[in-house]
């Protein structure tokens, strides 16, 4: 997610205090609201600012847990979210809130700090897995160590909010871990077959996950930077890609499918007229899958296309 471009957003930010204000003003009720409606349902609200986030929440908290993300539509562009009085109203009613951290969903702490506390709980992943504000990728979830350490910090936070329930959210927590064993060995499986195979990317969406697969990325980081940051790349950096597919030096090219624009389209092409097989991965987990299965299929479509030159769209 571009930070820096949601950053300098003048109407995001006067949105935001908008909100802010308006929740300010609101703040008592939203509480009174949420403290009314736990009894009724008996179960922990909680809220994902990305739906990769509430996947997790939902699977570790089960049936005690009503959780719903704020950004979940892997069909729009994440970096231009716009956060509304109904999304800070929802994050308002939450005991628990996940979110990534490092300004990819900075719209969260301005919203957090327009409602009073009241026993929420917030998981910044930035912060649980002890990362400065300079590290340059955001896209923490890609990083296959990430959600373990996640769900085990969700029971935990569950379990401190009903603790009559722990020994559940400590059990589904290990469940969930364990269920990325077929994650695991897709990853290590594809390391031991294509060692270092060469690829290229638009921005470093899946820089985590490449790193972990032994890949290497060809594409010069400035120019990831660039596009993550809606920046334009230099000329300098802009040759440099168009030479991986032109010399025919990388095996398959990776773009995010949510963001493009001109520059980004026109290198799907090259690579399709070059005969490189172009992987379509996205920020925003798709409807229809659970983390884990989101994963497994990115790294099945890598693997498919670096072994059979096969194009992926994956939804």
């Amino acid at each position: 997610m571009r930070a820096e471009r949601t950053a300098g957003k003048g109407p995001v930010w006067i949105l935001l205090l908008a909100v802010a204000a308006a929740l300010a003003a609101t703040a008592a009720a939203a509480y009174a609201s949420r403290a009314a409606a736990a009894p009724n349902r008996g179960k922990i609200v909680a809220v994902g600012a990305e739906s990769q986030y509430a996947d997790v929440i939902g699977q570790v908290g089960g049936r005690y847990v009503q959780a719903s993300a704020v950004m979940s539509n892997p069909n729009t562009d994440p970096h231009s979210f716009e956060a509304s009085i109904a999304v800070a109203r929802e994050v308002g009613n939450a005991r628990l809130v996940v979110q990534n951290g490092l300004g990819y969903d900075g719209f969260m702490n301005t919203i957090e700090s327009a409602v009073p506390g009241g026993g929420r709980t917030v998981i910044d992943v930035q912060r649980l897995l002890s990362l400065p504000d300079s590290t340059p990728n955001p896209h923490l979830w890609y990083e296959p160590g990430t959600m373990p350490k996640v769900a085990d910090a969700i029971a935990a936070a569950l379990s401190a909010i009903q603790p009559s329930h722990a020994a559940y959210f400590t059990a589904n927590a290990a469940a969930f871990t364990a269920s990325l064993r077929p994650l695991d060995a897709a990853i290590a499986g594809f390391k031991s077959a294509h060692p270092g195979v060469p690829v290229a990317v638009t921005e470093p969406v899946a820089d985590y996950l490449l790193t972990a697969l032994g890949a290497g990325n060809r594409t010069p980081w400035t120019f990831q930077a660039d596009v993550m940051n809606g920046v334009d790349p230099s000329p300098q950096d802009v040759a440099a890609e168009r030479a991986l597919f032109t010399g025919h030096r990388v095996s398959a090219f990776l773009y995010n499918r949510q963001v493009t624009d001109a520059l980004t389209e026109s290198f799907v092409r090259l690579a399709e007229q070059n005969h490189i097989p172009v992987v379509g991965v996205s920020e925003t987990m798709p409807a229809g899958y659970h983390y884990q299965a989101w994963m497994l299929a990115e790294v099945q479509d890598l693997r498919t296309a670096v072994a059979s030159y096969v194009h992926s769209e994956h939804q």
